[in-house]
């Protein structure tokens, strides 16, 4: 029983092999010895006419090719069923040629490949020195004209920008020659291949490098925006400095307390930016508290009329005071006066103000709540209450300086760091803020 399987299991891949490798179509009963010997001339011009065959030898009976011998490939093996099956009068095909051990003809078709690719190299070698003498000339001309930088300058809004127009017309010119030296190569068909697999890549390391492209983008904006200038007064995701520079990745603040503050630029275009610098007209608040049994709306009107007499509170806006909160202490009056920035300095117009509106208090005698507590323990003895200390008399008409020019230590650090001209700024002085 096992012998009967065995040998019907031969016979099945015996006939599928030949199924496979004969034609489609009828088989004729007309066979002649002539056909077949036409038949297998044929078949031997064509392979000698090939190459790589001349150890193949064709043999032709009844219309069945038997093909023997040895190629350099499997692919030329496979490449020879192709062949007869294309020969009127092929029945069917015994194709017995196998790989050759001959190392010798094996590099025979590889030498011989690049014998050729090295011909054809020499022959286009003209054309090649051509393109890239064309694409040379057309970079070279797109560079000379970038390189003319005062023409950029008077162009571009700033030096940033212009630097980026130059870097957009070398890569335009680069490309245009790109396309020119193709098309004398005859591969302009190579152009979409290199520019899809650009893109590709681009598109891949715009991902890898998100924030750096994100920081970068924003750094031109913010160029051609310009909100703030150089020594202004700004007050950024919460962090309040002053303006030292702007670079291509992150603004630079210096901080009241003398430290360097590096925000990225995609935060600071995201982010809401106070710029304290950007009117002349500068208001100052603070709250002063009365008793409640004195003359409130005296005090306010006092305080008020205090705050506007002094030299460096301007005219227009005009001081105001109002009621703010009324609390166990006593009653709030908060004041609110102008000053012109440039010339006087916020914190001590401030602190000025509140000391002469205090000795205006003090002087009409409207009281100021006193929250000193005073704890008496049970059984102790009766103890005179202390003497209330005499307060040292207040002299309103000394004015303190409250110049601006206070803070000229913070501008002086600021024009120290501007003055490096290695480091980048993006910042134009002149420029009108946005």
């Amino acid at each position: 029983m096992f012998r009967f399987f065995a040998v019907l299991a031969a016979c099945i891949f015996a006939f599928s092999a030949i199924a496979q490798d004969a034609p489609t179509g009828t088989i004729t009963t007309g066979s002649t010895v002539a056909s077949d010997s036409a038949i297998g001339d044929r078949i031997s011009d064509i392979i000698q006419e090939l190459g790589g065959y001349e150890d193949v030898s064709v043999s032709v009976n009844d219309g069945i090719v038997t093909l023997d011998g040895t190629a350099t490939s499997a692919t030329e093996i496979s490449a020879l069923n192709a062949l007869v099956n294309r020969v009127e009068g092929v029945v069917a095909i015994k194709n017995d040629v196998v790989e050759t051990a001959d190392l010798g003809r094996r590099l025979d078709p590889a030498l011989d490949r690049f014998q050729a690719r090295w011909e054809q190299f020499l022959a286009n070698l003209p054309v090649v020195l051509v393109a890239i003498a064309v694409f040379a000339v057309i970079l070279w001309i797109g560079t000379r004209i970038a390189a003319m930088r005062r023409f950029w300058s008077r162009l571009a809004p700033n030096s940033f920008v212009a630097d980026l127009y130059r870097q957009i017309v070398v890569l335009l010119f680069g490309l245009a020659g790109l396309v020119i030296a193709l098309d004398i190569l005859n591969a302009t068909a190579l152009l979409s291949t290199i520019l899809g697999a650009a893109g590709i890549i681009g598109l891949a390391l715009g991902f890898a490098v998100k924030d750096t492209v994100e920081n970068y983008i924003a750094s031109v904006m913010l160029s051609l925006r310009q909100p703030f200038r150089p020594n202004d007064v700004v007050e950024i995701n919460g962090d309040q400095g002053k303006v030292i520079r702007l670079t291509s990745r992150a603004t630079i603040l210096l901080s009241f307390d003398g430290n360097h503050i590096r925000i990225p630029n995609a935060t600071v275009f995201k982010s809401r930016i106070v710029n304290f610098s950007q009117n002349e007209e500068r208001r100052f608040l603070f709250t002063l508290y009365v008793a409640t049994t004195s003359d409130i709306g005296g005090a306010r009107l006092l305080a008020a009329k205090t705050v506007q007499a002094l030299p460096f509170v301007i005219d227009t806006p005009a001081t105001e005071s109002w009621i703010d909160t009324i609390t166990e202490s006593g009653v709030g009056i908060t004041v609110a006066g102008w000053i012109d920035q440039n010339q006087t300095s916020i914190n001590l117009a401030r602190g000025e103000a509140i000391r002469q509106v205090k000795g205006a208090f003090e002087s009409q005698g409207i009281e100021m709540p006193d929250t000193t507590y005073r704890i008496r323990v049970e059984g102790s003895l009766d103890q005179p209450a202390p003497a209330k200390a005499a307060s040292a008399p207040v002299n309103n008409a000394e004015i303190s300086p409250v110049s601006a020019q206070t803070d000229a230590d913070l501008d002086r650090l600021i024009n120290e760091e501007r003055d490096n001209k290695d480091t980048e700024d993006l910042l134009d002085g002149s420029a009108k803020k946005e």
